[in-house]
């Protein structure tokens, strides 16, 4: 788990990410929303290397996936993912990677939510709001950021109006 400046920020931190990303070490980068963790209130990004993907059809890309909204309010100042939750992240890079699924953690709640997103037999796609694979160049082009919300943008029918951030704000 990093800070999220650590994804976008410039100077040393991009050069450090530039070095990983060419290494064809980043494998994926899940934005988190806050309350997640007891001792960080604030969003995070938690970050996913594989330095075995260097020799894989996945080595020239990296998953982001958007979980800022993927979350059960357990009180005010605390959130955490159900198993269900967990199962569904876990099998969005499962797919990505071309592995098999495993609802072992998640079951049925898991499944259904994988099939809804992703159809019947799910296979992998990038979904806006959701997930993105993105190029190396394409990583390049946004300055070697790792902020997942640069390249998964929202889904359809969830703009952020300016009054919408003024009332959150």
């Amino acid at each position: 788990m990093i800070a999220n400046s650590a994804s976008d920020a410039r100077s040393s931190e991009q050069d450090l990410r530039k070095q990983l990303i060419e290494a064809r070490a980043v494998d994926v980068m899940v934005a988190v929303g806050p309350n997640l963790f007891y001792t960080v209130t604030l969003p995070c990004t938690l970050w996913f290397l594989d330095r075995g993907k260097a020799g894989t059809p996945r080595a020239d890309s990296v998953l982001f996936i958007d979980a800022r909204h993927i979350y059960r309010q357990i009180d005010r100042a605390h959130r955490d993912w159900t198993a269900a939750q967990i199962g569904f992240i876990a099998n969005l890079v499962r797919l990505y990677r071309g592995e098999t699924l495993d609802f072992t953690l998640g079951g049925e709640g898991a499944e259904s939510k994988l099939k809804e997103v992703f159809g019947q037999k799910p296979k992998y796609a990038d979904v806006a709001g959701l997930c993105k694979v993105a190029s190396l160049s394409e990583v390049e082009g946004q300055g070697w950021s790792l902020n997942p919300g640069r390249y998964v943008g929202v889904a359809a029918g969830e703009a952020v109006s300016d009054e919408d951030f003024k009332a959150q704000l």
